[in-house]
């Protein structure tokens, strides 16, 4: 079984470690309201790349 020679410094766990950080979700402007959705998703007004795509709006 393979075994570590030396102890892993803190620096060097947090370079390896670096990646797995949480990021924040991207959100981007509506262009006909300006409320802020998830990009590559229809906003509450029912609108998806400046064309209605769904007649009722969603309550959330």
């Amino acid at each position: 079984m393979a075994v570590p020679k030396r102890k892993t410094s803190p620096s060097k766990r947090g370079m390896r470690r670096a990646h797995k950080g949480l990021k924040g979700t991207t959100v981007i402007e509506n262009s006909t309201t300006g409320e802020l959705h998830r990009p590559h998703h229809v906003s509450k007004d029912g609108y998806y790349r400046n064309r209605q795509v769904t007649t009722e709006t969603v309550n959330a």
